[in-house]
């Protein structure tokens, strides 16, 4: 059955709740008196739909529905979470709340996305003060995993659980922030860094431009993949964070920030900050820079889940969740072994295009490389059998293109085995998009013995998974295209 989440409040932070929860397979129900509200859901609905898709290796889920409604009440019917994002104003987030507790389930999540009040600051006065927590996102939402979960003695240990487990399962990181302090936990850096910043810009040492390279040409960089104290551990070397501190500790006596005062924020200052900020990216629009900073952030993320480090060790294991009970995280017990085996099934990552729009044609080999060690895992070459010293080496490869493929497009790949046995391994993959066949990948394979690294005759139970596969295909016809130009099999 599918969940509903509801969305009160439909700005940017809201918006990108909206595109978190129904990329992965919500209904969202949104509530917000804005009658912009659906163009600018709608906008952030199509970047969310550009761009989330690339950080997966599996397909997302089925969309849900979204849909706008006149009420709270109508919003929030049927809800097992409600994501709050009204405007930073108590009074006012109060008043939604009182509200919230005649219309929400007793057993819904309803969470706030706020910035700097405190859990029992919501709390207060309500009927079910347990049903409140913070869940404070980071822009853009449907992108960046982070969920600072902040709770109080009023949240039972169940209730939290039941938030992680939501919040993990739509592909996010709940931070669980046990004790409550206002703006949480992130945000007080982020206050720190941007209070120092205001100062330098003030006294004239450094312009806009030049503090934000600072950041993201240098720590900012480190900070994404390792955080602060494993990046300063890494800093102390091999004698680590005591090095560290011992070498560094000192230097909190300098006068290097004025992090005990705050510049007066006066029109003179908002003018010099805005000028300079105007200057270095007013070229572009928001809509422009939004597009930027997402294929930047899936570049990154999709690098770090290369290493399967940090962020990038969240996207491995959320795909992994998906991929398990659909059809192609399924055994080769559970497959009609007679009909071409499913071992891919994504969207064209934003990085697999070139300079036409297209999916260039090293992507090409890669998505059929892939396809490849998925077989291999199905009919058991798996990482414990290469562990124990065999595994299989492409000897002969050839790539058909056929159509094409761009960013975001949904692509398949099955593969026919036309010989397995022994020492050898042919594989013909077809990739779709659609019913269209995109491309065709011919590979050739050779069993080794990884110690030797000499052909070498198949395990046992690698051998009977390919009789199986090779008894159910017995005389069906080779697929169009197969044995032109890597030998026929004999």
């Amino acid at each position: 059955m599918t969940q509903v989440a509801a969305i009160i409040g439909g700005g940017v932070i809201g918006g990108g709740w909206a595109a978190r929860f129904l990329l992965n397979g919500w209904d969202v129900r949104v509530f917000d008196p804005d009658p912009e509200a659906e163009r600018k859901i709608g906008e952030v609905l199509s970047n969310a739909r550009r761009a989330l898709p690339s950080l997966s290796d599996v397909p997302l889920p089925e969309e849900g529905v979204l849909s706008f409604h006149a009420s709270i009440s109508e919003a929030v019917a049927g809800a097992s979470w409600v994501q709050e994002s009204v405007p930073e104003r108590l009074d006012l987030k109060q008043r939604v709340y009182a509200e919230l507790m005649q219309h929400v389930g007793a057993g819904a999540v309803i969470g706030s996305s706020t910035s700097g009040y405190k859990p029992s600051e919501l709390q207060d006065g309500l009927a079910r003060p347990g049903q409140v927590v913070v869940t404070h996102p980071f822009n853009p939402v449907y992108l960046l995993p982070l969920v600072e979960l902040v709770t109080t003695q009023a949240n039972s240990a169940d209730f939290v659980a039941q938030a992680k487990e939501i919040i993990t399962r739509i592909g996010m990181y709940p931070l669980h922030v046990k004790k409550e302090i206002d703006a949480h936990i992130a945000d007080r850096f982020l206050e720190a860094v941007w209070r120092e910043a205001l100062w330098l810009v003030k006294d004239g040492i450094a312009t806009t431009e030049e503090i934000d390279d600072a950041i993201r040409y240098g720590f900012g960089l480190r900070w994404a993949q390792m955080g602060l104290f494993d990046t300063y551990r890494v800093a102390g070397g091999e004698a680590g964070m005591r090095h560290f501190m011992a070498q560094f500790g000192p230097c909190l006596d300098l006068p290097w920030t004025k992090l005990m005062e705050v510049p007066e924020f006066t029109d003179e200052l908002v003018d010099l900050i805005a000028d300079q900020s105007d200057a270095q990216s007013g070229h572009m629009s928001i809509r422009e820079m939004e597009r930027i900073r997402d294929t930047n952030l899936v570049a990154m993320m999709r690098a770090l889940k290369w290493a399967d480090f940090g962020a990038g060790a969240l996207l491995t294991a959320q795909d992994k969740r998906v991929r398990d009970g659909t059809a192609l995280g399924a055994p080769l017990a559970g497959r009609d072994l007679a009909a071409p085996i499913l071992v891919l099934d994504r969207a064209v990552p934003l990085d697999w295009t070139d300079y036409n729009g297209h999916m260039t044609e090293s992507r090409y080999l890669d998505a059929f490389a892939q396809s490849t060690d998925r077989f291999m895992e199905l009919i058991g070459c798996d990482a414990d059998y290469i562990a124990a010293g065999g595994s299989y080496f492409t000897a002969e490869t050839h790539i058909r293109h056929l159509d094409e493929a761009h960013a975001g497009d949904r692509i398949r790949v099955t593969s026919d085995m036309l010989v397995g046995q022994g020492k050898k391994l042919h594989l013909f993959h077809t990739m779709w998009k659609g019913d269209v066949a995109v491309a065709t990948g011919e590979h050739f394979l050779l069993h080794v013995d990884l110690a030797t690294r000499r052909p070498t005759p198949a395990g046992d139970g690698v051998e009977a998974a390919m009789t199986a596969i090779r008894e159910a295909r017995a005389g069906l016809p080779l697929p169009e295209g197969a044995g032109a130009f890597i030998r026929s099999p004999s």
